[in-house]
């Protein structure tokens, strides 16, 4: 597996244990490094991570996802007493809700398509479509809508003094009402890319289970089809298998 920022490893952010902020940090497929659209590819040996025998190849696609995930529980104490609300039935909101719920039962989703929120459902974690009139206020919210105005939504049902974290990344500017960040005290926080280590770990432990999310695993030679299953909305998921 192939952690996709590759750092310098000698500018001050990379000397103090942050090399996902490398100030000269390409990133695979995004910035400065072209992606794995290609018959080969390179990385440095420190950015791999040997696949273990017990996790199968399909398993293996959703590392880098679920070690962004897992970045939450690095940034934020959860605790078994915590309400904690994702925003988002995507495939990274989906492995959001199953990691936190290794740390607290109280754990809801909220999401558009009633496929996906099925899936949580099956493992214990409570969800409601977007619409849903819950009156509740949450201890911890994570956005991962990849919306701008996932932000004002979660601001809508976060506590007094609770956490945002903010996972999605999408064009353009969000505009949020600061007042009531100041007012209520909330504290926002960014969340990236995380450990790939720790993923591994969870996908050999079993503490996640990652099947339900794929859609379909296509031959390279059916990629068209695989393409146009992936544009619509209900889909999670599409793998193509060389």
């Amino acid at each position: 597996m192939g952690e996709i920022n590759i750092s310098c490893h000698k500018c001050e952010m990379c000397q103090a244990g942050y090399p996902k902020h490398c100030s000269s940090r390409r990133v695979l497929g995004i910035q400065g490094k072209e992606g794995v659209f290609a018959e080969f590819i390179t990385l440095p040996l420190s950015n791999l991570h040997s696949l273990p025998s017990e996790i199968s190849d399909l398993e293996a696609v959703f590392v880098e996802p679920l070690a962004a995930a897992l970045e939450i529980l690095e940034q934020v104490q959860i605790r078994k007493e915590h309400e904690v609300l994702v925003l988002g039935d995507g495939k990274l909101g989906l492995l959001i809700a199953q990691v936190i719920r290794t740390q607290t039962r109280e754990v809801f989703c909220v999401g558009h398509h009633p496929r996906k929120l099925a899936i949580l459902q099956r493992r214990g974690i409570q969800t409601c479509l977007k619409n849903c009139d819950r009156d509740q206020k949450f201890d911890i919210i994570v956005e991962a809508t990849g919306n701008p105005k996932g932000i004002s939504e979660a601001l809508n049902w976060i506590k007094p003094r609770g956490k945002i974290v903010m996972k999605s990344t999408f064009y353009g500017q969000s505009g949020i009402d600061i007042s009531r960040m100041v007012i209520n005290e909330i504290q926002l926080i960014g969340s990236r890319c995380g450990p790939f280590k720790r993923a591994l770990d969870f996908l050999k432990s079993e503490l996640i289970d990652v099947r339900d999310i794929v859609d379909g695993d296509y031959p390279l030679e059916d990629a068209q089809e695989a393409f146009e299953l992936a544009k619509k909305p209900e889909t999670i998921k599409i793998v193509m298998t060389p």
